[in-house]
């Protein structure tokens, strides 16, 4: 179901202080300080959220079945219902959607978490591709970026001078958010792999984000301006890269779609774009205008913590609702290279 039956919010949101490295520190070190920080906005003790759902990765850990560490951090004693997503924490929190959905639960602890300077992050990637004809290759994610730059260049669609104007509004926008890992101005710098430059490309760090979920009078009692999920969907392109436009993406827009995204029109999108080239691409398939405030957070260009980022779009996205800053958002989240999964939100505040 992609239009709820049922009335979820978010209503709390928190995220670590992305930085280029935690070395030295665990992820439940990194998380303890995040959950404690969304439970206490929510209202809730350790261990009361009736539901609980992650997202990471054991690649990037470098570790099998690291999620279990983080687990000490939610207080699973008492046990507590449990499930994890080996993917970004978006998709965890559509699981936990879910769960509300069919009313198993009232309330929803989600995170994630990424420790993307663990290893060789461009290695790393190259591992969910196709494991017959292209990961032989070792293209990383940077390098495949770039061929979906140049298809939109050569498409007439943007160029290199539009793309820097791309990054350097997204930076400038993080400039009053505290935990992103750029802030201000920064420069294009040289070409990392033609035709994108190093301000074309998201900042490697580390970091984690968590929402709480809640459904109907419960979300009204423990948030003034609970962010409504009106609607959510996720659709994913063909594995093969040969086989795809690269200059669009049509499974966005049809997850828009089914999300009711195009019913009404947006005041805000947070897109989780790792590529200048990427925004360029996901406003022509959400049909965003001019006014409509683009990743006002910054978004992945001003932190990316891979497994954590669209996670926190959709946070980004609901604490805008909270302050009242937003009336209805759109959160976009990806995985994969060039855009093949994506997954899109509706948030609303109630009406005044």
């Amino acid at each position: 179901m992609t239009r709820p039956a049922r009335d979820v919010a978010v209503v709390a949101f928190a995220q670590s202080r992305h930085v280029r490295s935690t070395a030295g520190t665990s992820e439940a070190e990194m998380l303890l300080p995040v959950l404690r920080e969304v439970l206490d906005r929510a209202g809730l003790a350790s261990g009361e959220a009736d539901f609980t759902c992650s997202g990471s990765s054991d690649y990037l850990a470098g570790r099998p079945f690291s999620f279990t560490m983080a687990l000490d951090t939610v207080g699973a004693w008492p046990p507590v219902a449990e499930s994890h997503v080996e993917t970004d924490g978006a998709w965890a929190l559509y699981e936990a959607w879910v769960k509300l959905l069919t009313g198993e639960a009232e309330t929803a602890l989600v995170y994630a978490h990424g420790t993307s300077s663990a290893g060789d992050l461009r290695s790393v990637l190259t591992r969910q591709l196709d494991p017959y004809y292209v990961a032989p290759l070792w293209p990383d994610p940077v390098a495949l970026a770039a061929l979906q730059a140049q298809a939109l260049i050569d498409a007439g669609e943007t160029d290199e001078h539009a793309l820097a104007g791309i990054a350097a509004r997204n930076r400038a926008a993080a400039a009053d958010n505290p935990c992103a890992q750029l802030r201000g101005p920064v420069p294009q710098g040289d070409h990392v792999v033609r035709p994108l430059r190093t301000g074309d490309c998201p900042p490697v760090g580390d970091g984690a984000a968590a929402v709480v979920l809640a459904a109907g009078d419960t979300a009204r009692r423990m948030c003034a301006r609970p962010a409504w999920i009106r609607g959510m969907d996720h659709r994913t392109e063909a594995h093969a890269l040969g086989v795809r436009d690269l200059t669009d993406s049509p499974s966005t827009r049809l997850a828009a779609e089914r999300a009711g995204a195009f019913d009404r029109p947006a005041d805000t999108a947070e897109l989780h774009a790792p590529f200048t080239s990427q925004e360029v691409i996901l406003r022509k398939a959400l049909r965003l205008g001019d006014d409509v405030a683009v990743n006002p957070s910054g978004g992945a260009a001003a932190a990316n913590p891979v497994m954590a980022a669209g996670l926190i779009r959709v946070g980004e996205a609901a604490a805008r609702i909270h302050r009242g800053a937003s009336r209805r958002a759109l959160a976009h989240a990806t995985s994969g290279p060039c855009l093949q999964q994506n997954l899109v939100a509706v948030l609303e505040g109630d009406r005044r």
